[in-house]
């Protein structure tokens, strides 16, 4: 019998990367599973990927009336369901001093505003047992040079994660954070990046990574199921996946 057979899921920004990774992980187990987009072209690619047993749907997490709209669609398509991933991210790296209202209002939008209201929205909806990873990352501590606006919007991010695992305690939901590195995900992370710029930032993601290399995204996208379906006395934490990064070690020089 697969693992999470009966088992239902929704993927906020599941069509590609990490998100399509742990959409692929709980179907090949048995599980239903509802992903959501933004883009046209990963919504129809993510449709031949995923195949029959995933429900696609476009979605713009920043946007209160899309949100609510998605909560009926997952109730007509579900019912009720046991784990929500709220994947869907964005990221600009800029100084502090170059960072615009728009850009400010971008991240914060899908980053903490997307993750909050959708929560709000389907957490009613979840069966007791159930499990909510919120996808944060190794910046939401620290204080990297031009992420900013990105590291407070996940460093938001965790602080919900918390609040929320308080708060959903009586409907015997569990709430974490699973905090990744550099990532081999198409976009790494960073929407709109040149290739050149993807390879300097691959490069610098290798040397300054305790354990020399990027993480895959299986196993990125393995830590968030294990956080939504078998942490079963887990509940506020953080996990990094991040190769040591924010741990602060050290590689050991010959």
């Amino acid at each position: 019998m697969s693992k999470y057979a009966g088992k239902k899921a929704v993927v906020i920004g599941g069509t590609h990367g990490i998100g399509q990774t742990i959409a692929k992980g709980l179907l090949a187990e048995g599980a239903e599973v509802l992903v959501t987009g933004y883009n046209e072209k990963n919504i129809e690619a993510a449709k031949t990927v995923l195949g029959a047993n995933a429900h696609v749907v476009r979605s713009d997490t920043s946007d209160l009336g899309a949100i609510d709209l998605l909560g009926k669609t997952v109730e007509e398509k579900l019912g009720q369901f046991d784990y929500l991933f709220l994947n869907a991210g964005t990221a600009v790296l800029e100084p502090f001093s170059i960072v615009t209202e728009e850009s400010f209002d971008r991240q914060f939008n899908i980053n903490v505003k997307g993750a909050f209201f959708t929560t709000k929205r389907l957490a009613p909806l979840m069966r007791e047992g159930g499990g909510i990873v919120y996808t944060s990352s190794v910046a939401d501590e620290g204080g990297t040079p031009g992420m900013s606006v990105f590291s407070a919007s996940k460093a938001a991010g965790i602080s919900l994660t918390k609040v929320f695992a308080s708060e959903l305690l009586p409907q015997k939901i569990r709430v974490n954070a699973v905090s990744p590195g550099f990532t081999d995900t198409p976009s790494m992370g960073v929407p709109g990046l040149s290739d050149e710029e993807k390879k300097g930032f691959s490069d610098l993601g290798d040397a300054i990574t305790p354990m020399r290399r990027h993480a895959t995204m299986e196993e990125v996208a393995g830590a968030a199921i294990y956080l939504a379906a078998d942490a079963t006395y887990t509940t506020g934490a953080r996990l990094p996946v991040d190769g040591g990064l924010g741990a602060g070690l050290s590689y050991p020089e010959a």
